[in-house]
């Protein structure tokens, strides 16, 4: 029997991962770093009706989700979200410039709420970056600070941007196991019943 949970306050993030395309295809997950904060805003459009001069119905429609993270990331993982190459460059060498693309990748977390010992699944299927690389050192800090980066989550295959889970809900051990590493449409579509 599944619980359902009626409540739930996000008190941590944890766990991020990121699974980067290539060719298309979401390689398996790694470790993103360790997340500080993730804020998620929706674009959306306006459909209105208008009838002799007064508005009589509005649908708003979500676009996409803007989102922010601030986090400390492994180097690899600043690499492909960026765009940093050593294509033409000797070995070890890096660069970032006006030819540089980041790729796209699937981002996934979890969402805990600790007073109900309860974990929320997040998952953005089609993100990638949406401005440039930033860098920021001072001598003497007391603390590292947090990367800043600003991400689109566009509609994916399913045409939706973002998805969660409350893992006490989830009937399907693979949505469990696979979420931070295979994630995609498949993985939590509904099968059809023949």
């Amino acid at each position: 029997m599944v619980n359902v949970i009626t409540e739930f306050d996000a008190v941590a993030i944890k766990n991020a991962s990121i699974q980067v395309y290539e060719n298309n295809v979401a390689k398996e997950g790694t470790p993103f770093g360790c997340v500080g904060s993730i804020e998620g805003e929706t674009e959306s459009k306006e459909i209105v009706k208008i009838c002799e001069g007064i508005e009589v119905k509005k649908r708003t429609i979500p676009q996409k989700m803007n989102l922010t993270v601030s986090a400390h990331i492994p180097v690899q993982v600043a690499r492909d979200i960026f765009g940093l190459s050593n294509e033409d460059l000797k070995k070890g060498v890096y660069a970032y410039g006006p030819t540089s693309k980041g790729k796209r990748f699937v981002f996934t977390a979890d969402v805990v709420d600790e007073f109900e010992d309860e974990v929320k699944l997040i998952a953005f299927p089609n993100v990638s970056n949406n401005s440039g690389f930033q860098i920021s050192i001072e001598n003497g800090q007391d603390e590292v600070a947090l990367l800043e980066m600003e991400l689109t989550a566009l509609v994916d295959s399913n045409d939706k941007f973002y998805y969660e889970a409350l893992t006490a809900e989830v009937e399907d051990e693979a949505i469990k196991t696979d979420w931070h590493t295979a994630f995609t449409p498949e993985l939590v579509n509904a099968v059809p019943i023949p």
